[in-house]
C-alpha cells in the first residue's frame, strides 16, 4: 500500500466555514481541506494537476453523517484526502444541478444512486468513477476507503492516458483489497453463491430440501426470499412459494384445527410426526405472509389465519402466553387425535358430502396412513370459489366431531425464547395481513413475559405454575429482545424500546464471549457445567448469536447509536470466521448479515407520521426498520434523524437501503417504490 503522495503544495485549510448551507457547516470543522464547488476549486485542481474528490449529502441524510463521523471527522482519513486529491463538498439541496450531473455518470458507471455520493473527477472535472459509502474498514466486501483513495490516486498518477479504459482494473484491485489474505470475508457476493448453491438441492417436485424425512427449514427458506429480495431474481421467490404451498397443502398441515406439525417422515409432507411446536408455527407464520404478498395466492393467508386461530384457542394460557408444545400421541398411538377412516367421514358427513370430501382430501377405504387417512390436499384438483366455500362448512362439521376426543397432552409450560419467536411471527405477520387482534395478542404474551418471567433487568427460561427457571438462556434474550423491536416498530411505543436496551445491557454484561464478539449460551452466574456451550449453528431454532446479530442492527437504526454497529461488525468479523466451513450451518447468521447490508431504514415524522408508517410497515418485515419520530423530542438529541425532522416540519419519510440515503419523500404510496428502486429490484 503506497504512502499518501502529494502531487503539489499540502492543500490549504478547509473553506466551508464561510459558506451559507447548514449542511457545508456541519463540515466546516473537519479536518478535511474542503472547497465549496466553484471556479477557485476547480482552477486549484488544474494548477496542482490533483484529482478531484467530490462528496454531495445533504442535512438529513443519515448516512452522510456516518461517513462524515468516521472518515471526514478522522485525521489519519483526512491526511490522505488532504495530501492525493483536491476535496470539494456540496450540498445536493443547494446545488442539484451539479448532483444530477454526477449522480447520472454513477448510474452510467453502472453504480446504484444515492447519497452519500462520492465520484472521483479530472482536474477539469469530468468524472471517472465513483460509489456512495465507502466503510473506514474494509468490511463484507466492500474496501476501506483509503484503499479506495490510494488506488483511484495511483491510477490517476500512473496511468493518467487510460483511465476511462482502467475502470475493470480498478475494480479488481479493489476487490483484492477488500477481502484481505488471511482474513474470512463475507459478503453479497458470497451469500448470493450460497443461495445459488442451496438452489440446486431444492426437491423441484415437493419443495424443501431433497430427500425424507422432511422438515420445514425456515430460516434457510428465509435466506432464499432474501436473495430473491436482494437479486429480483425470481426462481428464489418460486422455490420458495412452492414448498409453502406443499406444505400448507401436505398432511404436515392440521386442515381442521390449523397449526404445523414438526416435520414428514416421507418426501412429499405427507406423513407427519404429530407433534406440533410453537417454534416451527412461529417461523413459518413470519414467512406467509411474504409470499401472500408477493403472489397473492390466499392459500397462504388462510394458512396464517388458521393457524393463529389454533394458537389462540389451544395454546395460549390464561396469562396470556404461549404454550410449548403439543405431544404427537394420544391413547397410546401417535396421531390418533387427527387422522380419519371414509366410514368415519360419512358417519358425519353422509354420503354425497363424504365423497366430494374424499375427492378433495385423499379420503380413500384404505387410507393412506396404517389403514387411516391423514387429510390433505397434495392431489392437483381443480376448486372454485363454490367448492372451497362447501369444503369450509364439511370440515367446520369433522372439527366439531373431532374435538371430543382424547386429546394429545399439552406441554404448558411459558418458554421465553420460544414465545418471543411467537411474539415476533405475530407482529410481523400481523402488521403485513392488516390483523391489529394478533398485535394485540403479541403484546399480552410480552407483557407476560415481561412480568412474570424476569428478576430485575434479567429474563427467566421457563416457567409454568408459578415458578420461574432462573437465570435464563442466551436465546431467551435474543428471542425477547427481538419481539420488544418488533412490538416497538409496529406501535410506536417507547416501554418496548426501553425493554430491549434493558435486557441487551443484561444480555453483554451476563454472556458476552469476548473471544468472538458472540454470545455464550448460558450466563457467567448459571449453575457450573463442565464446558460453557457457546456454539454459533442452528438448531431446530436460529442460533441466539443470529438472533442478536439481527436485533443489534436494529438497535443501531432505531437509536441512532454507532455503538451497537460496531458491536454486530465485531460479532460478525468473529462469528462467521468459525463458521466459513459449514455456512449452510449458520443461515440465520446470514440472514442478519443480508439485513445488516440491505435493511431498508425508514424514519417517518410529521403530524401525519402514522399514515407513512403503516404504508412502511407493508413492506417485507425482513429488511425494513421503520422508526416513528413524529417530533423531535420524540428521539434521544443525538440520533440522526434529529435533522430529518429539523429539514421540514412537514411529514415524510426518510429511506436508506445498504448505507445510501434516498430524497424525503412527501407521499407514503411512495416508500415501497423508493425502497425497490435503492434496491435495485425494480427498474421503475
Amino acid at each position: 500500500m503506497s504512502s499518501p503522495q502529494s502531487h503539489a503544495t499540502a492543500s490549504p485549510a478547509n473553506r466551508l466555514g464561510r459558506e451559507t448551507s447548514p449542511y457545508l457547516l456541519q463540515h466546516k470543522d473537519n479536518p478535511v481541506a474542503w472547497w465549496p464547488w466553484g471556479p477557485d476549486a476547480l482552477a486549484e485542481a488544474k494548477r496542482t494537476g490533483r484529482p478531484i474528490l467530490l462528496s454531495v449529502g445533504y442535512a438529513a441524510c443519515h448516512w452522510c453523517h456516518v461517513m462524515a463521523h468516521e472518515s471526514f471527522e478522522d485525521a489519519a482519513t483526512a491526511e490522505v484526502m488532504n495530501a492525493l486529491f483536491v476535496n470539494i463538498k456540496v450540498d445536493r439541496e443547494e446545488r442539484p444541478d451539479i448532483d444530477q450531473i454526477y449522480m447520472s455518470a454513477l448510474h452510467h458507471l453502472g453504480e446504484q444512486g444515492g447519497w452519500p455520493l462520492t465520484m472521483f473527477l479530472t482536474p477539469a472535472g469530468e468524472p471517472v468513477w465513483g460509489g456512495t459509502y465507502f466503510p473506514k474498514e474494509s468490511r463484507y466486501g466492500k474496501p476501506a476507503f483509503t484503499d479506495v483513495l490510494r488506488e483511484v490516486s495511483r491510477l490517476f498518477r500512473d496511468e493518467p492516458a487510460k483511465i476511462a479504459q482502467n475502470r475493470d482494473a480498478l475494480m479488481a484491485r479493489l476487490a483484492e483489497r477488500a477481502r484481505p489474505a488471511g482474513r474470512v470475508t463475507i459478503g453479497a457476493a458470497e451469500l448470493d453463491q450460497m443461495a445459488t448453491q442451496i438452489a440446486g438441492a431444492f426437491d423441484p417436485v415437493n419443495g424443501g430440501m431433497r430427500g425424507a424425512p422432511k422438515f420445514p427449514n425456515s430460516k434457510m427458506y428465509e435466506l432464499m426470499w432474501r436473495a430473491g429480495l436482494r437479486t429480483g431474481d425470481e426462481r428464489y421467490f418460486k422455490l420458495i412459494e412452492h414448498t409453502l404451498e406443499r406444505i400448507s397443502e401436505g398432511g404436515i398441515y392440521d386442515h381442521l384445527g390449523g397449526g404445523f406439525s414438526r416435520y414428514s417422515v416421507d418426501a412429499r409432507w405427507l406423513v407427519p410426526h404429530f407433534e406440533k411446536m410453537l417454534y416451527d408455527n412461529a417461523q413459518l407464520l413470519e414467512l406467509l405472509p411474504l409470499a401472500w404478498q408477493h403472489t397473492g395466492n390466499a392459500l397462504y393467508r388462510e394458512r396464517a389465519v388458521e393457524t393463529v386461530g389454533w394458537l389462540k384457542r389451544e395454546m395460549t394460557t390464561a396469562g396470556g402466553a404461549f404454550s410449548a408444545s403439543l405431544d404427537a400421541d394420544s391413547e397410546g398411538e401417535e396421531g390418533k387425535f387427527y387422522v380419519w377412516t371414509r366410514a368415519e367421514i360419512v358417519s358425519v358427513l353422509g354420503e354425497d358430502d363424504a365423497a366430494f370430501f374424499a375427492q378433495h382430501y385423499d379420503v380413500t377405504d384404505a387410507g393412506n396412513f396404517e389403514g387411516h387417512t391423514i387429510l390433505n390436499r397434495l392431489a392437483r384438483v381443480a376448486r372454485s370459489a363454490e367448492d372451497e366455500a362447501r369444503l369450509s362448512g364439511l370440515r367446520d362439521k369433522l372439527f366439531a366431531v373431532r374435538e371430543p376426543r382424547v386429546r394429545p397432552g399439552l406441554d404448558d409450560k411459558v418458554l421465553a425464547d420460544w414465545n418471543g419467536m411467537m411474539i415476533a411471527a405475530l407482529v410481523n405477520a400481523g402488521t403485513m395481513f392488516g390483523e391489529p387482534e394478533w398485535i394485540a395478542m403479541a403484546a399480552r404474551a410480552f407483557d407476560f413475559i415481561a412480568r412474570e418471567m424476569t428478576r430485575g433487568d434479567r429474563l427467566g427460561h421457563s416457567w409454568r405454575d408459578g415458578r420461574l427457571l432462573f437465570p435464563g438462556l442466551a436465546s431467551d434474550f435474543a428471542e425477547m429482545i427481538r419481539a420488544a423491536l418488533s412490538l416497538y416498530e409496529a406501535t410506536g411505543e417507547r416501554k418496548y424500546l426501553d425493554t430491549a436496551l434493558t435486557w441487551q445491557g443484561a444480555l453483554d454484561r451476563h454472556y458476552a464471549n469476548a473471544d468472538n464478539g458472540g454470545y455464550y449460551f448460558t450466563a457467567d452466574d448459571a449453575e457450573g457445567l463442565v464446558v460453557r456451550p457457546s456454539a454459533t449453528t442452528d438448531d431446530a431454532t436460529p442460533n441466539p448469536n443470529a438472533v442478536a446479530a439481527h436485533n443489534l442492527v436494529r438497535l443501531a437504526a432505531l437509536t441512532g447509536d454507532p455503538k451497537w454497529r460496531a458491536a454486530v461488525d465485531k460479532l460478525f468479523d468473529g462469528v462467521l470466521a468459525g463458521a466459513a466451513q459449514n455456512l449452510f450451518g449458520h443461515a440465520a447468521l446470514l440472514n442478519a448479515l443480508d439485513l445488516r447490508l440491505n435493511a431498508a431504514e425508514i424514519v417517518v415524522t410529521g403530524p401525519d407520521h402514522a399514515r407513512f408508517a403503516d404504508a412502511a410497515l407493508k413492506l417485507p418485515h425482513l429488511n425494513r426498520i421503520v422508526l416513528r419520530a413524529p417530533s423531535a423530542d420524540a428521539l434521544p438529541a443525538s440520533h440522526p434523524a434529529q435533522a430529518k425532522i429539523a429539514a421540514g416540519p412537514a411529514s415524510a419519510a426518510f429511506v436508506c437501503v445498504s448505507e445510501r440515503c434516498s430524497l424525503p419523500l412527501g407521499d407514503p404510496d411512495k416508500i415501497a417504490d423508493a425502497v425497490a428502486a435503492m434496491q435495485g429490484t425494480t427498474t421503475a
